[in-house]
């Protein structure tokens, strides 16, 4: 292996960027990880991580806003940058959106041609946008339209990697909605669907614009992780490739349904053609958390979507985790065991 064997990892204590730094850890790969102010590593299961040499930095800068001492040091030793920083939030401001997302990647694109190294690019598989149908992974430009910001600025972040070959050797790696680890369900930050769920079960969420065929595409957290991490130590394989990083089954909204109704605890959605929902008919507070958090997310009902995942596939070497019904009990058990959606009646399912 040659001196330049470190990878600069952006977003290292993000929930994807930490169990990236572990894996490659473990393969024996240095890390420099760039951290947001005085962000420590902190593993999906809760294990702090002291990473071979971190320092802070900001994305939204040339350089990542790095010291001139950092950014000789790292040219020497850097061999592969990991750009998975970027804000994942639905309901950002639209300059958020552009600084971080767009330019942030556009920053580690000048890093990557100024020290002559490939980048491994985290974005994610809904930039496929309001489509229908199987997704598969080279394509991204079909004259979609977003349902929201961040879909479209990963979309633009995607233009400005692809566009920098072969100046730039680059891979993208698609993650669909990452939730907790495969085989307990284990995560460490309820965010984004998690908080739509939370409002479902409790009752908070009653009616909500949707199609029961509509699907979702999950991503179990280790194994996002291990294509991010296989993209690195295989890049010759996964050069010039997108990778799909989620599960095998899509989710219907009614087998989602069907496995809510298991739990006597939790309360189960209703949902009604887009046309006949009117947010103003709902009554307080239901009106109030549909705007707050339901609205934000109501998109991902609506979409009847496949994500094709053969090139992840090879690279790993083995098929897509299985992310059924029983995937998705697994999930919410390890949400009532943790009492983010109250506790077990009996402490059984």
């Amino acid at each position: 292996m040659s001196t330049r064997d470190t990878v600069l990892v952006t977003g290292a204590s993000g929930l994807v960027g930490a169990e990236v730094v572990a894996r490659l850890a473990a393969a024996g790969r240095p890390i420099a990880a760039l951290l947001h102010k005085d962000s420590s590593i902190v593993r999906n299961d809760g294990t702090v991580l002291e990473p071979g040499s971190s320092f802070s930095g900001d994305i939204r800068l040339p350089g990542f806003g790095m010291s001139d001492r950092d950014a000789v040091d790292l040219a020497e030793r850097v061999g592969v940058i990991v750009h998975s920083a970027a804000t994942t939030a639905f309901n950002a401001a639209a300059a958020d959106y552009e600084e971080l997302n767009v330019r942030g990647t556009a920053h580690a694109l000048d890093l990557a041609r100024d020290w002559d190294v490939p980048l491994v690019y985290v974005s994610t598989a809904y930039v496929c946008g309001s489509r229908n149908g199987t997704i598969t992974e080279d394509e991204l430009e079909a004259g979609q339209s977003f349902a929201n910001g961040y879909e479209h600025s990963k979309f633009q972040a995607e233009r400005l990697v692809r566009a920098a070959g072969p100046e730039v050797a680059w891979a993208i790696v698609r993650p669909g909605i990452v939730t907790g680890a495969q085989d307990t369900g284990v995560i460490r930050e309820y965010k984004n669907l998690y908080s739509v769920v939370k409002h479902i079960v409790e009752g908070r969420l009653r009616t909500l614009p949707g199609r029961y065929d509509a699907t979702l595409a999950l991503a179990p957290i280790d194994h996002v992780a291990d294509v991010i991490a296989a993209a690195v130590l295989d890049f010759d394989s996964a050069a010039g490739r997108t990778l799909h990083a989620l599960g095998r089954d899509a989710l219907s909204l009614r087998e989602i349904s069907d496995v809510l109704a298991e739990y006597p605890s939790f309360a189960v959605a209703t949902f009604v053609p887009e046309t006949a929902f009117t947010e103003a008919e709902l009554a307080e507070p239901e009106r109030t958390a549909y705007h707050r958090v339901g609205s934000c997310y109501t998109s991902y009902f609506q979409r009847r979507l496949a994500f094709d995942t053969t090139r992840a596939e090879i690279l790993l070497g083995r098929p897509a985790p299985a992310t059924g019904k029983e995937y998705l009990r697994v999930l919410l058990d390890y949400c009532l065991e943790s009492g983010y959606l109250g506790a077990l009646p009996g402490g059984d399912r």
